[in-house]
């Protein structure tokens, strides 16, 4: 396999000197996707487009008219639209659908000179932990090929992992950014609601979802951010606070004396990995080392997060994907005489199991009778958690807490075990319920050499913290 520099100042100060070209990356990339093909990364590879593109960019570098991510080869979960492009959102439903437009994100990447790989498999319409719900089938974890890589953006993290790319764009709902991080060792981050458009990004829950990246470190997805954030008049959602100038900012110190950072104790409690509590304690006692000020706080509403995120979640994902009948778009069963057949079998064959497992929830609990019992009773306790994060960060700069309660689990161990599949958010999804911006960091391996990742959570719109706080636990 091809050992291409893993950060876009070596991959730049390479080109420069002549011993690598955009083209030559390009080529590298491609062989390391086709020697790792076992993996089940790709749904579309853009191999004659990405060498293309590639002899132009080479072109702009030697005018001097390159865009700002020259030489940054990336790739995109296949549930972000790019022009021309298969958008199946893993599932059998959409996999023979191509997209009219590009999302906003993308169009920001294109502009400054990324230059796009491919398009990467996920869980179907991004529900799951695993990546193995995918109509495209699972996802293998490049560290031990019998493990998931998390999902639901699980090949976006492996195609990092497994120095297919540089970077990656994936989305969040409810941890699918930070937890396959943690589970194949890199660097994700999952931005404010808000900070990044969401146009073109096919809806799971809307006032969950966000686009995120995937990286090796902090300098990459600080330029990477601050290309693709910002206010889009086409997403009434995005926000119109001030982009940064993330690339420089996120190489500056903390001033530890002025830093104080929390952990609450509800993230320490029964059914974490002892290794990986062990790890997370280890590194917030080198925090305090370096002058930190730690504080344990308490998120009394944590026990409610798992309940409260998949009520409303599952709320929305019933209504979202009620536009896939059969009727416009996507898959159509062939067995049907009559309309209503169509759209019974249509969405019966076209919808993978979890997906109507959560589309029969979600209905159930937007159900007359069950409504204020079970969805607005869900979105009052998102309110006391939004107010336990808004508490906190009256007292602390930051939170700290294991990513997952454990390291990555194996291929088909969880399937028949919805619960104990959904438990593996119980650290990540009130991030998500809160709305503010999170980021994991590669913090150790276990015994078995599976890596995991530290998650340090920010008031809204500190993605510049984040990634400043990465210089003190990153590598």
């Amino acid at each position: 396999m091809n050992n291409i520099p893993k950060s876009l100042i070596e991959i730049k100060s390479a080109i420069v000197s002549g011993s690598l070209s955009c083209a030559k990356l390009v080529d590298q990339y491609l062989q390391n996707i086709e020697e790792q093909k076992d993996l089940n990364v790709f749904i579309s590879l853009f191999d004659n487009e990405a060498r293309e593109r590639a002899s132009e960019i080479d072109e702009k570098i030697k005018n001097g008219t390159a865009g700002k991510l020259a030489g940054a080869v990336i790739t995109v979960k296949d549930v972000i639209s790019v022009k021309d492009k298969l958008l199946t959102c893993g599932s059998k439903m959409l996999s023979n659908f191509t997209t009219v437009y590009s999302a906003t994100v993308i169009n920001r990447l294109l502009k400054e000179d990324a230059i796009i790989i491919g398009k990467v498999n996920c869980d179907e319409f991004a529900m799951g932990s695993s990546n193995e719900n995918s109509f495209f089938g699972p996802v293998k974890n490049p560290i031990d090929k019998t493990r998931v890589p998390g999902g639901s953006s699980g090949a976006s993290a492996v195609s990092v992992a497994a120095n297919m790319c540089l970077m990656s764009l994936g989305s969040e709902t409810g941890g699918s950014i930070r937890q396959p991080a943690s589970f194949c060792g890199i660097t994700g981050l999952k931005v404010t609601y808000g900070r990044i458009s969401r146009f073109g990004l096919v809806a799971f829950a809307s006032s969950f979802d966000s686009i995120g990246i995937f990286g090796n470190n902090n300098s990459d997805i600080g330029l990477m951010l601050e290309v693709i954030a910002g206010h889009d008049d086409r997403d009434s959602t995005s926000s119109e606070t001030e982009v940064g100038n993330y690339s420089v900012q996120s190489q500056n110190k903390l001033e530890a004396v002025k830093t104080t950072i929390g952990f609450a104790k509800e993230y320490f409690e029964e059914g974490l990995n002892e290794e990986i509590k062990t790890g997370v304690l280890a590194k917030i006692e080198v925090l305090r080392n370096k002058g930190f000020k730690i504080k344990e706080i308490s998120l009394p509403h944590t026990k409610y997060v798992i309940q409260t995120y998949y009520i409303l979640t599952s709320a929305e994902a019933s209504s979202n994907l009620s536009r896939f009948d059969g009727v416009r778009y996507g898959y159509r069963s062939d067995e049907s005489a009559v309309l209503e057949d169509m759209y019974v079998n249509s969405r019966s064959e076209g919808f993978g199991e979890e997906v109507k497992r959560r589309i029969m929830l979600g209905t159930y609990v937007l159900s007359a009778g069950y409504y204020d019992a079970y969805y607005r009773k869900a979105q009052k306790v998102r309110r006391l958690i939004m107010n336990d994060f808004e508490n906190a960060f009256n007292e602390v700069d930051f939170i700290i807490s294991p990513t997952t309660p454990d390291t990555a689990f194996r291929l088909g161990e969880k399937i028949e075990d919805p619960l104990s599949m959904y438990l593996n958010d119980i650290y990540t999804a009130s991030v998500n319920l809160a709305g503010i911006p999170a980021i994991s960091i590669p913090s150790g391996k276990d015994r078995n050499g599976l890596p995991f990742g530290i998650q340090v959570m920010g008031r809204k719109f500190d993605e510049e913290g984040l990634l400043r706080i990465w210089n003190e636990l990153g590598s």
